[in-house]
């Protein structure tokens, strides 16, 4: 497993302090070795564990460093983390907006740069920062191609998030009851075009 994939991993097991070691270790390993997309990765990782413990001002700086090593280094899947990121902080610090047209600018290098879920995961977002900014009718269509892309694709880790932004719709459609049957475990695969039930 490579330090970067080793990172994630360790994130995703919830011991933030094991990450920020790691990750100070991967910047300094990757700056003696010029190693570029190490050190946005030990970079990503601390933005990461920023974002978790809700200090958006340190995830922001750290995403800000990050895509500044990836624009000095020329390679553009380097920024997609970084952007990613500083997306996460616009929606977290409630500037919808700014999250809408941040997620589509990364929807669009995701799409140049091949990476197919991704571009799915920011589509996710997108529709949640539309319906933050009470536009239902602009989430609408964008969840639902979610869900039929989750089940063409086989995206199956995304599969909680259907329930998620469904109940979301349908709170936003003032549906409190169907909001809260959505949002149970159990998510069935819902028909082309029906709301969810």
């Amino acid at each position: 497993m490579t330090d970067g994939r080793r990172l994630r991993s360790t994130f995703r097991q919830g011991d933030t302090d094991v990450v920020s070691r790691m990750a100070d270790a991967e910047i300094e390993r990757a700056r003696a070795a010029g190693d570029p997309a190490g050190e946005v990765e030990g970079l990503y990782g601390l933005a990461r564990v920023a974002l978790r413990d809700e200090d958006l001002d340190q995830a922001t700086d750290l995403a800000r460093r990050a895509l500044a090593v990836a624009e000095r280094a020329g390679e553009r899947h380097l920024e997609e983390r970084p952007r990613h990121v500083l997306a996460a902080v616009a929606r977290l610090s409630g500037d919808h907006a700014r999250a809408r047209d941040l997620y589509e600018a990364s929807i669009e290098l995701n799409r140049s740069l091949g990476l197919a879920e991704h571009v799915h995961s920011e589509y996710h977002n997108l529709a949640l920062a539309e319906l933050h900014l009470g536009n239902v009718e602009r989430a609408r269509p964008l969840i639902a191609e979610s869900s039929e892309r989750v089940f063409r694709a086989g995206y199956r880790d995304f599969l909680p998030y259907l329930g998620i932004a469904a109940a979301a719709l349908a709170s936003a459609d003032g549906d409190v009851r169907l909001a809260d049957r959505v949002h149970r475990p159990g998510l069935r695969r819902p028909r082309p075009g029906a709301r969810p039930r």
